[in-house]
């Protein structure tokens, strides 16, 4: 859901430096170099910066990150290109930890993004932050750096996505928020604080080898369904409809807020997966977009007696990015104005290497809402009429016929919006009302 995670000789024009708590941008109008003063061990290295403009200099210390977190920052860092910081990026991350003062945390964040050309969300409260926003490279990376200076967030596993029209999000909302997550009956009574009752994290690699192994034990029992190894898609419908990873069922769910798998009456049970299962036998593997909902979802069913709980660790974007395609088949959705991502957003060369040895589902399996026709462009639409707004999946054939709209009543309604072409979204209503207005009095 980062990179700017230390400098070295020939990164800084310009470069990002820690002072302190505060990050601070090196002025650009000079030409800093660096020099090396002492190594007291092996974490911390002292440097002097020296700008060939004037004879000042500035020392710093910069500590040195453990292996796994440097790898990690790495990873991240190749999002930002020091020669081109306008390039905008999402990034995406959450943090289940007590946070004692959660409306003074939400002045202190604020205080520090002030400036920064940051749109998106970022809640707080006392369970800890949920964040996606979008933003130059720069002023994206620049906001993760500060938070991790903090002990609360120093091991934030971060998620960055390219973000190829600029912002993804119309503007920036950090604030408290009583729930992270939208969930019937709230969360705040969860015991989401307690690493033992969430499910237990997957790293990507692990993941795979769950679903590779999983998928043998069918073959070789030639059944569609191993009954001690269920995967669950604890996403939306509409989301399942543009990519999901092979072998998950369609959740019958079109807002987490409702989801209720597991809790079902028995009228319900021909909808939930996980209905008449052996709580402590069966393994329930859990996947979402960023890992947030399943951690969230996995404590009520750690309550309700289900033993055997594992999660993908950083959710789908943090597989693909780790292990490209390899058992995923089609896009991932997303919310924000991008609504679809392919897996070569998250790296491209991954794609290339699964598609290489065979890895790589290229069948077509997303349907019209309208016509039942398979659908190649594997990204939603908003319904043109603004009194219905349904989220869908249209052939081009069906988006001319119906303008835009998903049935032909909405054809007719008094507040059609035009059909966009491309990958545009709709803007407020009244930018079209005025329109069609002034061309009434231009006729």
């Amino acid at each position: 859901m980062g990179g700017c995670c230390g400098v070295s000789i020939g990164t800084l024009s310009p470069a990002i430096v820690s002072f302190g708590t505060r990050l601070c941008i090196a002025n650009t109008n000079t030409k800093p170099f660096l020099k090396q003063k002492s190594t007291k061990n092996d974490r911390q290295i002292q440097f002097k910066i020296c700008c060939c403009s004037n004879s000042s200099s500035t020392s710093l210390t910069l500590t040195q990150t453990q292996p796994e977190s440097k790898n990690r920052r790495r990873r991240e860092a190749k999002h930002f290109d020091d020669d081109d910081t306008g390039d905008f990026v999402v990034v995406n991350f959450y943090k289940f930890v007590s946070i004692k003062h959660p409306q003074e945390e939400v002045a202190k964040h604020l205080a520090f993004v002030e400036g920064l050309n940051l749109h998106g969300r970022i809640y707080v409260n006392e369970q800890g932050i949920n964040a996606q926003y979008s933003g130059p490279s720069r002023d994206a990376l620049a906001y993760v750096e500060w938070l991790r200076e903090d002990e609360n967030f120093s091991d934030l596993l971060v998620q960055i996505s390219p973000a190829l029209n600029g912002h993804a999000f119309p503007k920036l909302k950090l604030r408290y928020k009583p729930s992270l997550v939208q969930l019937e009956g709230g969360i705040s009574h969860l015991p989401l604080l307690d690493p033992s009752m969430r499910a237990i994290p997957l790293a990507p690699s692990e993941w795979r080898n769950k679903l590779e192994a999983g998928k043998d034990i069918d073959k070789a029992s030639n059944s569609d369904l191993n009954r001690d190894f269920i995967l669950l898609d604890v996403r939306n419908g509409y989301e399942w409809d543009i990519g999901h990873f092979h072998g998950a069922r369609r959740p019958d769910v079109d807002c987490f807020r409702s989801t209720s798998f597991g809790l079902s009456q028995r009228e319900a049970f021909a909808s939930d997966p996980l209905a008449d299962l052996d709580k402590e036998k069966t393994d329930i593997l859990m996947y979402c977009t960023g890992g947030i909902r399943c951690d969230v979802y996995s404590t009520i069913l750690r309550q309700r007696g289900f033993h055997n709980l594992y999660a993908l660790k950083g959710g789908v974007s943090h597989y693909l990015e780790n292990e490209g395609p390899v058992e995923w088949v089609g896009n991932l959705f997303v919310f924000d104005s991008r609504l679809s991502l392919p897996p070569s957003a998250y790296r491209p060369d991954a794609v290339s290497e699964a598609r290489m040895i065979g890895k790589v589902s290229e069948n077509p399996f997303a349907t019209c809402y309208i016509c039942s026709s398979q659908v190649r462009e594997l990204r939603h639409r908003n319904c043109a009429n603004l009194d219905c707004n349904l989220l869908f999946l249209c052939c081009a054939d069906c988006v001319k016929n119906l303008r835009g709209c998903c049935c032909l009543n909405c054809t007719t309604a008094p507040r059609r919006r035009p059909v966009l072409p491309g990958h545009q979204r709709y803007k407020k209503w009244h930018l079209y009302r005025d329109s069609e207005v002034q061309s009434q009095f231009t006729i």
